[in-house]
């Protein structure tokens, strides 16, 4: 199986563009969340409609599964914790988003939601539960924050990940764990795109400007992920013990996987 791992586009659309056309050549497409972005001038109500738009165009050349990070939160519950309210009703556009799974050529892909708070929380440890019963040859989790303490969080002075994603991971061993949120974390020395937690892959995609968004490409096949982006690009074989980053394999940017 292929597919391709996005993240942080933060609603620029030059890159929702570039997605539209490569989106054909893939199994599925990952959106580790934030979508949107917090700061920019147009109103994130305007936003949500035009992102509907490109989910529903994605979503009728290849499976789209998505999550929110902290830029997509746009609702509130109850207790007051923040949620993003836009994702819960993506399922007339075709598309797998917070608290959902699905299963493609034998990959289990679960979505879980940015956590504002411990209610929220609770959900995530209750769907993780849940997934973990269903049959996969191998278990995919798309995640916006990157585990704690890893080079895939390390944000050039501390590390900015979730620890509670780290227990998450040791105790029901996924096979992949995707996200971003540390923009910087694959440019920087001591950071990486990808690292380990115990025998589980976790990634980070990083972000950058310009018309292409850094991605990281799958080929479970080939036991292959690479990542991509305007300084060039790197793979790490699955099959292999985690490399120090300078073994990596350096390639040409943006080659056809």
């Amino acid at each position: 199986m292929q597919f391709l791992v996005v993240a942080d586009i933060h609603y620029a659309l030059k890159q929702y563009d570039w997605l539209l056309e490569v989106a054909p050549h893939y199994e599925a497409v990952v959106i580790a969340g934030d979508l949107l972005e917090v700061s920019s001038m147009v109103d994130r109500r305007a936003q949500i409609v035009v992102l509907r738009t490109y989910l529903r165009s994605l979503g009728e050349k290849t499976r789209i599964i998505v999550c929110s990070g902290n830029h997509d939160l746009d609702g509130e519950r109850e207790d007051g914790e923040r949620v993003a309210d836009w994702m819960l009703d993506l399922g007339d556009l075709g598309v797998v988003s917070d608290g959902e799974s699905v299963t493609i050529s034998g990959v289990r892909f679960s979505s879980f939601p940015w956590w504002d708070g411990e209610q929220t929380k609770k959900q995530v440890l209750s769907q993780l539960e849940a997934d973990a019963e269903l049959a996969h040859d191998h278990w995919v989790w798309v995640y916006h924050a990157p585990p704690a303490d890893k080079r895939v969080s390390w944000g050039g002075q501390r590390h900015f990940g979730d620890p509670d994603l780290v227990g998450w991971i040791e105790r029901f061993h996924p096979d992949l764990v995707l996200g971003g949120h540390v923009h910087q974390s694959p440019f920087i020395p001591d950071g990486s795109w990808v690292d380990r937690v115990g025998e589980t892959w976790v990634f980070n995609t990083g972000q950058q400007p310009g018309e292409r968004p850094t991605i990281i490409a799958f080929n479970l096949d080939r036991k292959e992920a690479v990542w991509l982006s305007m300084m060039g690009g790197q793979a790490q074989s699955l099959a292999e013990p985690l490399p120090e980053p300078a073994r990596l394999m350096e390639l040409p940017g943006w080659i056809t996987i």
